[in-house]
Formats: structure tokens, C-alpha cells, sequence
């Protein structure tokens, strides 16, 4: 859970789950209308993918290119009071 709150903190991944909503993408599509470059979206999208919020697949073009594809998990989550606490307990302090 922790995860998924920290993939979600982000405006960029936020904007990236919004443009997914309309269906799969690829790479270069996503970074061309979010105005920002692919290394950068490639960050994103790895977070988002390993919080579980996203999923992909390798494709390739008519022409033989490979073009990887983006779309939206579908999710849900009940969240309460004792899921928060929970997930607290199982955070540690940093010495310091």
C-alpha cells in the first residue's frame, strides 16, 4: 500500500494514469502529450508499474519496430483507519 501512495504523490504519474484512462499507449505517444522526454516518463512508468497500477507489453510495429504499451490496472481500495494503522506498524524509525 505504501507503494501505491508513493507512485501516486507524483503529478507526472497522476497525468499518466489520466492519459491511460483512455486506453493502452505506447512510450513515445505517452511522453509526446505529456510534453516530457521518454527517459523521464520511463522513471514513471516504472513506478507505476511496480506499485501494480499500470501493466505493459513488448510489441512490434508493422515496420519491426519494437513499441512497448502501457495500460491501466484495474484497481480499487477500501480504505480505512486500521489499513492505515496497519501499514504504519510495519514502517521503522531511521537511527539517527
Amino acid at each position: 500500500m505504501l507503494g501505491v501512495f508513493q507512485a501516486l504523490a507524483n503529478p507526472h504519474r497522476l497525468r499518466v494514469l489520466q492519459l491511460l484512462l483512455d486506453g493502452r499507449n505506447y512510450v513515445s505517444q505517452i511522453a509526446r502529450e505529456l510534453e516530457i522526454s521518454r527517459a523521464l516518463l520511463q522513471i514513471h512508468l516504472r513506478k507505476l508499474e511496480q506499485a501494480g497500477l499500470v501493466s505493459s507489453t513488448l510489441e512490434l510495429s508493422g515496420d519491426g519496430k519494437s513499441m512497448k504499451f502501457y495500460e491501466v490496472v484495474p484497481f480499487s481500495w477500501n480504505l480505512t483507519p486500521h489499513i492505515i494503522g496497519s501499514a504504519a506498524a510495519t514502517l521503522t524509525v531511521a537511527n539517527t
